[in-house]
């Protein structure tokens, strides 16, 4: 047998006492704490870069509209606007100030949110529960599916007619049509939510011998909640507008039948006013799910911008 050259002896021999002494030092080393090692809340994690601002989130969101108002305030002060056909921000706050104390604006807005409460309610009973039978259920899915998607694919203002042939011009098919728009926005969100459950969850939780009850309850529903929260946030946009064409029926008092007189007698700040209203309202119902979000998902975590 050859033997090997000296350099190479050499070099063996200075690597296995390096070796020896990096296991040497490493055994030295006291021993890893619990302690040392500090986990990261997924609530928290992400948003450094947002808490660094000085300005608050929710102030931040107020300046684009605030601009906006700003430029409609000096295009109308400069009359590059028709007072007329575009009043003036102060104008229409004006407006505001006028219907508020007459009484008028409160007695037609309250009229405006019973029919979209009881609209939701209604809605929203029904489209969870069709799409538990149906996402849960392969009989639900036949029997509920295909029906839902028909009446999915037909516009729900179509339905005006039909509703009021049923009920009459009462305030039935008003709140009917509200709650028609809510239920099929939460069915078709929430069915495809529960149906877009990670599998490989689902068989692990088999695996574990979890019965059906439990895996309903730990697995599915939770993993469905964020489409159910979505549904909900397209829900309360429909409600908003199946109210503006709810009220056109007969409807002596409510926003929609605000809005008919101001067109009649072609009161441009009235109309302005109602549709500053539309948009608080819609804005509030946002920052209602967005509370909810933040409350059930908040294991969830999502990238927050930069």
């Amino acid at each position: 047998m050859t033997s090997k050259p000296a350099s190479s002896r050499h070099a063996t021999a200075r690597c296995a006492h390096s070796t020896s002494a990096g296991n040497a030092s490493l055994s030295a080393l006291p021993p890893a704490k619990a302690t040392d090692f500090k986990l990261v809340d997924p609530r928290v994690a992400g948003h450094g870069i947002a808490q660094r601002s000085w300005m608050p989130r929710w102030l931040q969101r107020l300046v684009g509209p605030a601009l906006l108002l700003l430029l409609w305030q000096v295009l109308s002060m400069v009359e590059l606007f028709d007072p007329r056909t575009t009043p003036a921000p102060m104008t229409v706050l004006d407006t505001v100030v006028s219907i508020v104390s007459s009484g008028e604006l409160q007695t037609h807005l309250q009229a405006s949110l019973g029919r979209v409460l009881h609209g939701l309610a209604i809605g929203i009973s029904l489209g969870t529960l069709g799409a538990l039978a149906a996402g849960l259920s392969r009989w639900g899915e036949s029997l509920i599916d295909a029906n839902m998607e028909v009446l999915h694919a037909v516009p729900k203002f179509a339905f005006l007619p039909v509703l009021i042939a049923w009920f009459g011009i009462g305030e039935e098919p008003k709140v009917a049509l509200i709650a028609l728009a809510v239920w099929i926005a939460i069915y078709i969100n929430t069915y495809s939510a529960i149906r877009s459950v990670d599998a490989s969850l689902v068989e692990a939780a088999r695996t574990f011998g979890v019965g059906r009850r439990e895996l309903i309850t730990s697995v599915i529903l939770p993993g469905a909640l964020p489409g159910f929260l979505v549904g909900l946030r397209l829900a309360l946009t429909s409600a908003w507008l199946a109210l503006i064409f709810a009220e056109t029926v007969n409807a002596p008092t409510g926003l929609g039948r605000m809005m008919s007189d101001a067109r009649e007698y072609f009161r441009i700040d009235v109309i302005f006013v109602l549709l500053g209203i539309y948009a608080l309202l819609g804005l509030s119902s946002l920052a209602l799910v967005r509370f909810l979000e933040a409350r059930l998902l908040g294991w969830r975590r999502a990238f927050d911008g930069t």
